[in-house]
């Protein structure tokens, strides 16, 4: 008895010290954290946030995922290109003195489909501008050929404005996450903006190898949390005997998942490698689970409404400009050009 109580005291002892060391530094730059704990918590909101089914709740931010960690954010665009059911949104955190972008992901009555159809969906579009780098064709038009990417970038500029060259914190759920990621490379390379950080829940592989290492040199303030054995991270799927003919996830992952035994069971959150592909990460486990997928650290990210490409809102109350194909753009400031769009205001 005396030694199982010894082996339990040891076993605790253990998973203390794995769940205290979750902010960790890099050898080159101590002073320098690669993972936030809170900072992925109040991310997380944000994402969890766009699921918000009344726009309206969404604009003026009282929705009820709207409090807690993200209470106070100001914000300044919403984009939402019904073509594609898509939608992002543009604000301004002050509590982290940073403008927050953030994209939506796929709905739960679609997910099945989409993760079927990611199984089997090849490498199949060059990346501009760089030679080898191969992307996935869907995620990189969802963010580059449609309303959303005019909205988004004109939303940063017009908050970049008001509020100085404050960092971009960029994040994303699932789909949402993998277009955060086509966001986050745009600003840099295309934009020449600085101080661009991006942080992902549960997104899928979105290009080949070359690509991930173009990605790493240009965003290198990038994190992939994953949770316990969510299916989306396993997605396209990654064959280690051809790793450069095959999808690859940029670095760097952050794992949570249970670590325990009986009812000493604890959640961690492992910091892995910079290969993107850390063997002992959510490699390391089965990807099968959908209900992983819609719960991150603690928040729901089911959506409200069934349908994605229905809009709920007051059109009374807010300044919206909607173009000739139903897509909308609702602004705090006047918005940027739509084709063939019309502006309306309540006032």
């Amino acid at each position: 008895m005396e030694r199982r109580g010894l082996l339990k005291a040891a076993l605790l002892v253990c998973l203390f010290v794995l769940c205290s060391a979750r902010e960790i530094t890099t050898k080159d730059h101590p002073s320098n954290t690669i993972y936030n704990p809170k900072l992925a918590k109040t991310l997380v909101e944000y994402a969890s946030a766009i699921y918000t089914a009344d726009l309206t709740q969404l604009f003026t931010w009282t929705c009820a995922r709207c409090g807690d960690l993200v209470k106070g954010f100001e914000m300044m665009d919403i984009v939402v290109d019904v073509e594609n059911c898509l939608q992002a949104y543009v604000g301004f955190a002050s509590d982290i003195n940073a403008i927050v972008v953030v994209f939506r992901g796929t709905q739960e009555n679609s997910i099945q489909n989409w993760i079927e159809d990611l199984l089997w969906k090849q490498l199949d579009f060059d990346y501009p501008g760089m030679p080898e780098a191969m992307v996935h064709r869907g995620f990189y038009t969802a963010y580059h050929n449609t309303t959303i990417h005019d909205g988004v970038v004109s939303g940063i500029q017009k908050t970049r404005k008001l509020f100085g060259d404050v960092p971009i914190m960029i994040t994303g759920h699932s789909m949402g996450g993998a277009m955060a990621s086509f966001c986050a490379l745009d600003l840099v390379v295309n934009y020449g903006l600085d101080g661009v950080k991006l942080m992902t829940f549960g997104q899928p592989r979105i290009g080949n190898a070359a690509f991930a290492s173009f990605f790493k040199k240009y965003v290198p303030h990038a994190i992939r949390v994953t949770h316990a054995h969510d299916i989306v991270p396993h997605l396209p799927p990654y064959f280690s005997f051809f790793p450069q003919k095959t999808y690859h996830h940029f670095p760097r992952e952050v794992w949570v998942h249970n670590v325990g035994l009986g009812s000493l069971v604890y959640s961690v959150e492992q910091i892995c490698d910079d290969s993107g592909e850390d063997p002992s990460c959510s490699r390391s486990v089965s990807g099968n689970s959908v209900q992983d997928h819609i719960y991150y650290l603690g928040v729901s990210m089911h959506a409200e409404a069934w349908s994605s490409c229905r809009i709920v809102m007051d059109y009374s109350k807010l300044r919206y400009q909607m173009d000739i194909n139903g897509n909308i753009v609702l602004s705090k400031q006047p918005v940027v050009s739509l084709s063939g769009d019309q502006e309306h205001s309540d006032q």
